[in-house]
């Protein structure tokens, strides 16, 4: 079809432009050309403006038809017979029989020489692609305009949407609005019944004081020269306490005065002992008539009159009874005053908390940080004080340490403190172990005054615990035991890994103030990191000699030389070792009536080679040498964190087998106690 409209337009040209050349003036008036963006009317027939697309479409296929459009018979006339006036539209390039048809038609009735099929051929091809073509153009604005109309309604929609979307967020905003007030009310409220709960509890605490006052005693200054000390004068229960007793003494006395007498008494073991009882009556009885002095008192007393046997065991039965009863007493009473030293230690730890209450500054539970309402002090330390918080934001109630630092202190010393608990906290504050304190928050109140959020715990510490009675069980111990050395495996597996270094009974605090439940670990205000520029294979330096509990530290850490000791985790060995020997026993191992001033004296913890185990209470082969294991003097031979760990002692519900107890035999264990057999 190409090649036949290029024949045909070759002819038709050849025809217009050679034979007659004067044909281009003589144009219909109704030929016009009208171009749009999109259409070119040529008479009454709308054609298609050539868009790029179509452009590049018949370029490429003009490039195509290149050889056989320019022959050598049109070489040099084909682009004037395309030229076409001043228009740059395509189509005026266009030959006039092109465009017209009735132009076509007239200059074949004329006569041209031009046969008549290649002339009546044009108007009929053009006729065809105008019809064509505008039924494309027709389609295409059909088509734009539809799409304009989705677009517009697209629109339309989305500003409809738009619309909702701001009205539900004007709606939201203002729900979120009322929320918040809502929220704000809440918290107000909480605020309000916490406050008057604290402020009962304390009025109840007081009152309860005032009335122990009496019944336990009190504190009472005095005067001792110029200075004034506070002595403990004890209540009217412990003095009761002490007549009884008093006059239990006095009981057993007369008792064994009279036991005494009946002992003079007692009948001889012969068989003729009754004849001179009744013999000597008469005797006796003469000579007092005789002399006429019965009543001197210069006279040398008679001698006591002889009981019968059976008369004598009878009133030495009673007197046995009369032992045993009071010795049953003394005991009840024993038990009794244990029972109100326990009470009088919490009523005296009472007294003190509600004394450093009534002098702090933060009494009147004020919200620090916007967020932590203080309800009462916990406990209060050299320069620190613990109060029961409750956190507003996350409806929890939390133990918020302050720490208030001396204003007459050098910068420098307020500085160090301030780096030494921004150190403590960084430690903390990355831990996650469920027999760790957590810490929540850390934060400052004035250039003096810092504060730490910590995880807060119902129950009071071991070392509370162990005042109060003294001792546990070897089960209870045990399972303090597992539960620290499990939180010092989690301490030695993160990286870096920590030195706790102040392991003690302080320290441990028992969440439901029993020895039976669970135990979080505390304060990491000494702790060590054992990072790699610090610590090697033998250890890393001890930097803060000096520092610690002394009766729970190692003998490494009292070294004194030209360089500082190395420590590792060992350290925390040994203090789990000291912990359970004073959980069993009720007393430290080495150092127990020494004041810290007198183990460093004295080297106490520097000749402890060897722990003595008390003959009571009783505690397994088992423990004891775990306790060993733990309190190894030479840290070459002590177990470290991980093996201590995996000691058998420590697994649950293990037994121990045949070749442990063949190891516990030829310890020196021997009998029933080596050979038995541990289940929990």
């Amino acid at each position: 079809m190409c090649c036949c409209y290029s024949v045909f337009t070759m002819l038709f040209v050849f025809q217009t432009h050679v034979l007659n050349p004067n044909l281009d003036n003589s144009r219909n008036q109704n030929d016009c050309i009208c171009t749009t963006d999109q259409i070119v009317v040529i008479g009454e027939t709308v054609c298609p403006l050539q868009t790029p697309e179509k452009k590049h479409s018949e370029s490429s296929r003009g490039r195509k038809r290149k050889p056989d459009t320019q022959s050598e018979n049109s070489q040099g006339n084909f682009p004037q017979a395309f030229h076409g006036g001043n228009g740059s539209s395509p189509v005026r390039g266009l030959p006039s029989v092109i465009r017209s048809p009735q132009n076509s038609h007239s200059h074949s009735v004329q006569g041209s020489s031009v046969s008549n099929p290649i002339s009546t051929s044009i108007p009929l091809l053009s006729l065809v692609q105008t019809d064509l073509t505008g039924l494309k153009l027709a389609a295409l604005e059909m088509n734009k305009n539809l799409d304009l109309e989705k677009k517009e309604g697209r629109i339309d929609d989305l500003l409809r949407a738009n619309c909702d979307l701001r009205r539900q967020i004007d709606e939201q905003q203002k729900l979120l609005e009322k929320y918040k007030e809502r929220l704000n009310k809440c918290i107000t409220m909480s605020k309000k019944l916490l406050i008057e709960k604290s402020t009962q509890e304390k009025q109840a605490c007081r009152e309860k004081s005032m009335q122990d006052r009496l019944r336990l005693g009190h504190f009472t200054t005095v005067r001792h020269g110029a200075s004034f000390t506070e002595q403990w004068t004890d209540g009217f229960a412990f003095q009761n306490l002490v007549k009884q007793q008093e006059w239990i003494n006095q009981q057993r006395e007369d008792i064994e005065k009279q036991r005494k007498l009946l002992a003079k008494r007692k009948p001889p073991s012969s068989s003729n002992s009754q004849a001179p009882t009744t013999n000597s009556e008469p005797k006796q009885r003469k000579t007092k008539a005789v002399n006429g002095a019965e009543n001197d008192p210069f006279l040398k007393p008679s001698l006591p009159q002889l009981l019968t046997l059976a008369e004598y065991h009878e009133q030495e039965e009673i007197y046995k009874l009369r032992l045993g009863h009071l010795k049953k007493e003394e005991a009840e009473i024993q038990v009794e005053l244990e029972r109100l030293e326990r009470v009088r230690n919490l009523h005296i730890r009472e007294l003190k908390r509600i004394n450093n209450e009534d002098s702090s500054q933060f009494k009147d539970h004020p919200t620090l940080n916007e967020r932590y309402l203080l309800l009462h002090l916990l406990g209060r330390g050299g320069f620190s004080e613990v109060y029961k918080a409750f956190d507003l934001i996350e409806q929890r109630y939390a133990a918020v340490k302050i720490h208030q630092l001396n204003k007459n202190w050098r910068e420098e010393k307020k500085e160090n403190y301030h780096k030494h608990a921004c150190r403590e906290y960084r430690i903390h504050k990355q831990l996650d172990h469920p027999r760790i304190v957590k810490l929540y928050d850390y934060f400052s109140l004035d250039t003096d005054t810092f504060c730490t959020v910590l995880e807060y715990c119902e129950g009071n510490d071991l070392d509370f615990y162990l005042k109060q009675h003294k001792l546990m069980s070897e089960k209870e111990a045990r399972s303090i035991v597992m539960q620290i050395v499990n939180a010092l495996r989690y301490l030695n597996e993160i990286k870096p890994p920590i030195i706790h270094y102040d392991l003690k009974p302080g320290n441990i605090l028992l969440v439901d103030g029993t020895a039976c439940g669970e135990i979080k670990i505390t304060d990491f205000g000494l702790s060590k990191i054992m990072d790699d520029d610090s610590y090697g294979a033998d250890g890393m330096d001890l930097t803060s000699q000096g520092a610690g509990t002394y009766w729970y530290l190692p003998p490494e850490c009292f070294v004194v030389g030209k360089e500082p000791p190395k420590i590792s985790n060992k350290v925390d060995v040994w203090s789990v070792g000291v912990i359970f020997f004073q959980c069993l026993y009720g007393r430290k191992p080495f150092g127990h009536n020494q004041s810290q001033q007198d183990i460093l004296q004295e080297n106490t913890i520097l000749n402890a080679t060897e722990v003595q185990f008390p003959v009571k209470p009783v505690a397994s082969n088992e423990a004891k040498a775990f306790i060993r294991r733990c309190l190894a003097y030479r840290k070459e031979d002590r177990f470290d964190v991980h093996q201590l760990g995996r000691d058998s002692y420590l697994l649950p519900h293990m037994r121990r087998s045949n070749s442990s107890g063949n190891l516990q035999m030829g310890a020196g264990g021997s009998g029933p106690a080596a050979s038995s057999i541990i289940s929990y």
